[in-house]
């Protein structure tokens, strides 16, 4: 897998080449369900208007740099995409300096593989990218990190797909009771576990859904099922029950140190290779908020990045069991 970082402080010719690159395959994800499944641009627009509207002159920008086109501008709105399922597993080390470490599992052939640093409206992001202006993880200038893993229900509603509301938080939010005030009341179109960790060593776990009120909770650990299990056949296929006591036993009762800590999300139960069925661990996730600094690891392999001193470059990984 070809891994890129690419960095522009303002949306430009950088971003449009990626989106030229890219929208082929949105575009027959965004239409897979047919055209009339998803939202008017007006609806869109005025959804963002609604729930993100201080994202919305940036959200003018990049249409316009997408070409203008309708199914362009409502494909970047995030509006009640198509449903789509992720793995994942995520957790906050509560050392000396915390440290929010994930595992991203998800479908190879669907995934940008796309580190993006910006300043868009004035705020330094970095993360990795979904939908070429979402993020799944990332991390702001003022040392707010967030993740994000499926939260194992089948519900599909109205709302956002969620790597857009990461984003709209890293845009937004400085601290974190500003991004939980956000998580509770943005709509999101599936159910998702959103974690945030600030600079101050403050830390929650939103549990959001479609169809029912968020739920913030001081949870340190996240997998693929929120307060109980509902989707029992998703939950024994991915063993969100078995990495979540994983994970708990790690910073409970064994108390492992930060290295050893992150080096078992490398390792079974937590990193899987299950392509063949779906979807397995494509990277794995260490943000650093006070430092604004992340990581991205696979066996073998350590990249870092700086918020300050942000390298452009690529990295071709081997992803153990993706064709």
């Amino acid at each position: 897998m070809l891994w890129r970082a690419i960095s522009e402080a303002s949306p430009g010719p950088k971003w449009s080449g990626l989106f030229a690159e890219y929208w082929p395959d949105y575009k027959r994800w965004w239409l897979k369900e047919g055209e009339s499944a998803r939202p008017t641009y007006a609806e869109s627009r005025r959804a963002l208007n609604d729930h993100m509207p201080e994202i919305v002159p940036l959200y003018d920008e990049l249409c316009e740099l997408a070409g203008g086109g309708d199914l362009a501008a409502r494909f970047l709105s995030f509006y009640c995409p198509p449903p789509y399922l992720a793995g994942c597993s995520q957790a906050i080390w509560t050392g000396k300096e915390p440290v929010m470490v994930r595992n991203y599992d998800y479908n190879p052939n669907a995934f940008d593989s796309l580190v993006l640093h910006t300043t868009w409206q004035g705020r330094r992001v970095m993360g990795t990218s979904d939908g070429l202006w979402g993020m799944v993880d990332g991390v702001n200038d003022a040392g707010l990190a967030i993740s994000l893993t499926f939260g194992g229900r089948r519900i599909v509603g109205t709302g956002f797909g969620v790597p857009l509301i990461l984003r709209y938080v890293l845009q937004t939010c400085e601290t974190t009771e500003q991004a939980g005030a956000v998580l509770a009341r943005v709509p999101t179109h599936m159910s998702y576990n959103v974690t945030v960790l600030d600079r101050k060593r403050n830390y929650l776990t939103a549990m959001m859904a479609p169809d029912r009120p968020a739920v913030l909770t001081h949870a340190a650990v996240a997998t693929n099922h929120q307060e109980n299990v509902e989707w029992v056949s998703h939950a024994r296929f991915t063993a969100t029950v078995e990495r979540e006591r994983f994970l708990l036993q790690r910073l409970s009762l064994h108390r492992d140190p930060e290295e050893k800590f992150i080096a078992a999300f490398l390792r079974p139960p937590l990193y899987s290779t299950a392509f063949s069925a779906g979807f397995g661990t494509l990277y794995t996730a260490v943000y650093r908020p006070r430092l604004r600094e992340m990581e991205l690891r696979w066996p073998g392999t350590v990249w870092p990045m700086s918020m300050e001193n942000f390298v452009e470059g690529g990295r071709r990984v081997q992803i153990p069991g993706a064709a």
